[in-house]
């Protein structure tokens, strides 16, 4: 979405991007500056980028979101608390769920009538077939479950008004230029020729580039009074095989893949466990993240085409734009 566009189609809003410091908040900060669109951070950790912007902001305080939040008449909510080695499990439900009803209860006091939420397709959690956005839902950890709980926080909030707009977004995984997370993990070790390949790689993963992320959060804010439930995925789907070969083909990587084989990773991913909850350390490898590596997660986004919605990149211009930012851009600079 061009920022004229974007200008044209939300005119007179005011906006709060609660967890705005974040990865996609800073992308999508960027875009509404770039359209002229008023917008406040509201982040409990300070924003690099926009700091004449932001506002310290703790999710988990009532007290605190209310100091946040005035003014706006729409509020996106990117906060999550959402690595799998989250200790104490209940920060999760503060952080997650606590954090919907703050948002909520505020939004009432205010007359908010607009809000946004970034959910996750962790609540599907692991499904043998593509799940669109009627589920069935199976969230296997606390973040996908606190993430389903907040979403009945707002809908109930919603459903109290027949003019108020909630637009509930379910990513898929992220990735894009300056983010450290599973992504780019496996494009670091492939770049470094660290990389083993865990299984077949038939398993199929979809994916969502961070700039498409963002232009979608901004479009949504046109959007009129209703409850709509979206998934974000940018299609074609890659197998991981496939995904590997792509990211080495742009690094202009040769020679075999190593393997090892599930069984084994799996052993290992336990054995990393249990020293963990031993040392208290947090390693790079667990059962759990290998699992994720070896599942299919692959998902339908039926509705995003609803809107009226055009992507402003392609899957694989994203990801070769964050493979020249990340790995190619820094190696011609260090010629």
């Amino acid at each position: 979405m061009s920022a004229s566009n974007l200008e044209s189609g939300i005119s007179g809003r005011s906006v709060v991007l609660v967890g705005g410091s974040g990865f996609i908040g800073t992308r999508l900060a960027a875009l509404l500056r770039n359209a002229s669109v008023p917008f406040r951070i509201a982040d409990i950790r300070a924003s690099s980028t926009f700091s004449e912007l932001w506002t310290p902001c703790d999710v988990r305080n009532l007290d605190s979101v209310r100091c946040a939040i005035g003014g706006a008449n729409t509020i996106i909510n990117l906060a999550a608390e959402h690595r799998d080695d989250v200790r104490p499990l209940s920060r999760y439900r503060e952080v997650n769920v606590d954090a919907a009803q703050h948002i909520c209860t505020v939004a009432q006091e205010r007359g908010i009538e607009k809000i946004i939420f970034t959910s996750s397709v962790a609540v599907y959690g692991f499904q043998p077939e593509p799940v669109d956005e009627t589920g069935p839902f199976a969230p296997f950890n606390e973040y996908g479950k606190t993430k389903l709980a907040a979403e009945q926080l707002y809908r109930a909030w919603a459903a109290e008004n027949p003019l108020r707009s909630l637009v509930i977004i379910r990513p898929t995984v992220v990735f894009g230029e300056g983010n450290r997370g599973n992504v780019y993990n496996l494009l670091h070790q492939i770049a470094t020729g660290k990389f083993l390949m865990v299984g077949p790689g038939t398993n199929v993963k979809s994916m969502a580039y961070v700039g498409n992320v963002a232009a979608f959060l901004a479009h949504t804010l046109s959007l009129g009074p209703g409850i709509r439930t979206i998934n974000y995925v940018d299609n074609p789907d890659m197998s991981t095989r496939e995904l590997v070969e792509h990211v080495r083909r742009c690094l202009g990587s040769s020679g075999n893949l190593r393997r090892v084989p599930k069984n084994l990773a799996m052993m290992a991913g336990h054995a990393f466990d249990i020293a963990a909850r031993i040392s208290g350390r947090r390693f790079p490898i667990s059962a759990i993240r290998v699992r994720k590596f070896c599942e299919s997660t692959q998902f339908r986004a039926e509705h995003i085409e609803e809107t009226g919605f055009t992507r402003p990149y392609s899957l694989a211009d994203g990801l070769a734009r964050t493979i020249d930012f990340e790995f190619a851009h820094s190696e011609k600079s260090e010629k």
